[in-house]
């Protein structure tokens, strides 16, 4: 999906007053102009490949465990996905879920309080950092690049130094034993089984934010205003389009699910390092990235994002199941971000070839 139509000269069969999207699109057409399209083959030729030279990669239990080291990444791509359509970077991501299950545990032991206290405190916090991240953006003009950059090393240090000076230690105190640890745990970190396939829990966190962006994408004006900004922010603003109130959302977005993704890091071991989190901001972009988004902004999918996790989680676990050495993971991941963001370039120029 794009953000506008471009300019085209009448031709048979286009209707009158020239809008171009009550033309019928063949189904080809409608394939081709898909972001997530080049993805899905690429996720299909990752799968075929360690099916092949991985004998385990098959097993149902191996599915559910790359099912959930993608989700782990999906949860995070998901609202990245949607700050890129929109035109903009977030840096400080892959810290601020630690940053999130920090606030959660150390509140929680600290006031003696019962976890839920913490996890909504968590919320609020988290919330901020999101609030503040699209407010300096926007009032100060500068890059996102810049601005994001800056609140990743604010935290890392915030992570590292109120964790040593609270705990005494870079690690947390567990919190296991408090009142409402066991169903924050249910909601978080639990895991079902399915067809005899153990799930966890993050998977259904992780299908439903991507039904919900899709939604958002493709069925609201929100979602129309996402595409608009990231494709021309001056003429999204020029017709109306609240440029600012967008962009603060965005980064709002990408902090509501760094707060779930810091729950579940939380309450699946009840102790968190105040080191995680640093590098996999990089991750996440590059999740979206291989599941069609722009550099640029404008184009994308959240369908697209979940492929690129699922294509991530294919990856580092198809290495495992291969018994291959795990420090070839980021020469593969960088393998297939090139030719993952050359197939979605050719596949873009095809569909628009076919207009």
């Amino acid at each position: 999906m794009t953000t506008t139509a471009p300019p085209v000269k009448d031709r048979p069969g286009r209707p009158a007053g020239g809008d171009e999207r009550l033309l019928h699109a063949s189904p080809l057409r409608t394939l081709l102009g898909r972001p997530e399209l080049g993805s899905v083959v690429g996720a299909l030729a990752v799968f075929l490949f360690f099916s092949f030279v991985a004998d385990s990669f098959l097993q149902l239990s191996s599915f559910g465990t790359v099912l959930y080291a993608a989700s782990t990444i999906g949860i995070m791509a998901v609202p990245v996905a949607l700050l890129m359509i929109g035109g903009e970077f977030d840096l400080s991501a892959g810290v601020m879920v630690t940053s999130s299950a920090l606030v959660s545990s150390m509140f929680s032991f600290q006031m003696t309080a019962n976890v839920w206290v913490g996890v909504l405190v968590s919320l609020l916090v988290t919330l901020a950092f999101g609030v503040f991240n699209g407010i300096m953006l926007t009032r100060t003009k500068l890059p996102s690049f810049i601005i994001t950059l800056g609140t990743f090393l604010m935290l890392t240090g915030l992570n590292l130094g109120l964790t040593k000076l609270i705990s005494g230690t870079v690690s947390t105190k567990s919190i296991g034993d408090m009142e409402g640890f066991p169903s924050a745990r249910k909601l978080f970190a639990s895991q079902l089984t399915l067809g005899g396939v153990e799930l966890k829990v993050t998977i259904l966190w992780w299908a439903g934010l991507v039904a919900v962006a899709t939604w958002i994408l493709l069925r609201t004006r929100f979602g129309n205003w996402i595409f608009a900004v990231g494709g021309n922010a001056d003429a999204a603003r020029a017709v109306g389009v609240p440029v600012l109130r967008t962009k603060i959302a965005l980064y709002m977005g990408v902090a509501f699910c760094a707060w779930i993704a810091g729950q579940h890091l939380l309450f699946s071991f009840d102790v968190v390092q105040s080191g995680e989190g640093v590098g996999n901001e990089l991750i996440y972009i590059i999740a979206a990235v291989i599941g069609g988004c722009l550099i640029t902004g404008g184009y994308g999918s959240a369908i697209g994002s979940a492929v690129g996790a699922f294509i991530f989680g294919m990856t580092s676990k198809g290495i495992v199941y291969a018994e291959w050495d795990p420090d070839w993971f980021k020469f593969f991941l960088g393998a297939m971000l090139l030719l993952a963001t050359l197939l979605n370039a050719w596949v873009r120029k095809r569909a628009e070839a076919t207009r």
